[in-house]
């Protein structure tokens, strides 16, 4: 079982999905019923997965696997998790069910045609495999791959999805301008954090890179650069303004898939690559990154107050609770980064599903405005007779 490729089937099954979907074959006339079963699947073999980790060994590397991708620039396919990577993955495919379940009539009823959901569930299954494999990467340049690849499937499942035609669109591009421009300048990073490398045909594994001997203000430029796209992903003040948007103009499952999953791999990558890779920066630059960090709890909550939409309510409460996880990780404890990763979990599966909840109202409201509910108990009413 421990040579068994459990990463490598997590990440290959959700394509399949897809690809099922995508590709004119029977199963597109059985969308939901094609995609909620790979996503029930999925989790399955993540919980079999997840049996086979040694708990005791948690902060090391586990259901490993390495093999050369393109050697002669030193990339390899590189899995492994350790403790905060399989949680994480975990997380990520449990919340792809209900997801699938959220959009079971979204796109349409039984006698409309469903062409649109069976879209819209290929590309959750699409983003389910990316997600999977970015939390497991172990290779720089994998990582950065799987970090740009995910923008693909979420721009269509905003721009393409969500209610409002022309604000829909704006808050595509709007996510997809950010995310480039912190992506480009990671990756100005990564080629120069190879160049300092040992190279070779495995020069990107993060192990290889781990521990070099840097000059200081070289590697103050680099964890720059890769805190600069992870800052953006994760988000925080003041580059988070992207969020609010794609979550009010998005379908629910996929808000609930971009802030509950998705902004977790600024986080995460904060604290597998930044950490590791500059450690000498990392503490350099977290007196500032502290400051910004409670700039975020406190701006982000402030703002939740004010909202007149259920949906933005929920994206600034998260820039709020991003805050405390970035502010956990660069105090540098055992005990606070301990925090952030629980912390990370957590909201993850409260958020998530708090978007599908709002999701839920919102289609029997109609409205997403919290004016026009005038209490829950007018729209969702109980039956309290036996």
């Amino acid at each position: 079982m421990s040579h068994f490729p459990w990463l490598t089937v997590l990440i290959v099954l959700p394509l399949l999905g897809s690809l099922a979907l995508w590709l004119p074959t029977p199963l597109r006339g059985r969308a939901r019923e094609v995609a909620l079963t790979f996503s029930l699947l999925e989790v399955a073999l993540a919980v079999v997965a997840a049996a086979g980790f040694d708990t005791s060994r948690a902060a090391e590397h586990q259901l490993a696997e390495t093999h050369s991708w393109i050697a002669s620039f030193g990339v390899s396919y590189a899995v492994g998790v350790d403790g905060v990577g399989l949680v994480l993955v975990l997380m990520s495919v449990v919340l792809v069910p209900l997801v699938v379940l959220a959009a079971w009539r979204e796109q349409g009823s039984e006698h409309e045609a469903t062409d649109a959901l069976r879209r819209y569930l290929a590309l959750a299954l699409l983003l389910e495999a990316f997600m999977v494999a970015v939390f497991a990467a172990r290779d720089v340049f994998f990582f950065y791959v799987l970090f740009e690849a995910m923008l693909i499937p979420v721009y269509f499942m905003i721009g393409g999805f969500g209610a409002d035609q022309a604000r829909r669109r704006y808050a595509a591009v709007k996510f997809l301008l950010y995310s480039l421009a912190g992506g480009l300048i990671m990756l100005i990073g990564v080629i120069g954090l190879y160049q300092q490398g040992p190279g070779g045909a495995q020069g990107f594994l993060v192990d290889n890179l781990t521990g070099l001997t840097l000059d200081p203000t070289l590697e103050k430029w680099l964890f720059v650069s890769f805190f600069v796209a992870f800052a953006i992903k994760a988000p925080m003040f003041p580059v988070h303004t992207w969020l609010p948007d794609a979550a009010e103009q998005a379908p629910a499952g996929t808000s609930a898939l971009l802030v509950g999953v998705l902004d977790k791999v600024g986080t995460f990558g904060m604290l597998t690559l930044c950490l590791p890779l500059f450690p000498n920066a990392s503490r350099w630059a977290a007196p500032v990154i502290i400051v910004r960090a409670v700039i975020s709890i406190l701006y982000g909550a402030l703002l939740a107050i004010g909202q007149k939409n259920l949906f933005r309510l929920v994206a600034y409460t998260s820039v709020s609770h991003f805050g405390f996880i970035v502010l956990g990780i660069f105090a540098f404890t055992s005990t606070s980064i301990a925090g952030s990763s629980f912390y990370m979990v957590n909201h993850g599966l409260s958020t998530g599903g708090l978007l599908l909840l709002v999701g839920y109202l919102v289609a029997r409201r109609r409205s997403p405005d919290i004016a026009d509910f005038g209490g829950l108990q007018k729209r969702v009413p109980v039956n309290t007779r036996w």
